[in-house]
């Protein structure tokens, strides 16, 4: 299995390898597929991509923690967080190789 992180220049140029449409035109395409996802996460806290998974944001209460340097007890404050869900269908398909 590859170590290799897809990039978003490595989703660029794999959709320009299959396409008949110039470089900047897939880069626009996919800039403007992150920006509509972003927009869904922040705006609806969900995107579903059906046969990959769900993102989902939600808030996180403010809780106690310490400074691990100090050893002093800090209140950490709230926060959003996004978490990923995988699509039953891939998370098959991932357990039969």
């Amino acid at each position: 299995m590859s170590e290799k992180t897809l990039t978003k220049a490595d989703i660029v140029d794999s959709i320009y390898e299959k396409t008949t449409k110039n470089r900047s035109e897939v880069k626009k395409l996919v800039e403007s597929l992150l920006r509509l996802s972003k927009h869904a996460i922040k705006k609806d806290h969900a995107l579903l991509i059906s046969g990959l998974g769900k993102f989902e944001a939600y808030d996180k209460k403010a809780r106690k923690g310490r400074n691990p340097q100090t050893d002093d007890a800090i209140t950490l404050p709230p926060r959003k967080v996004v978490v990923f869900r995988l699509s039953r269908k891939l998370r098959a398909e991932l357990n039969e190789s």
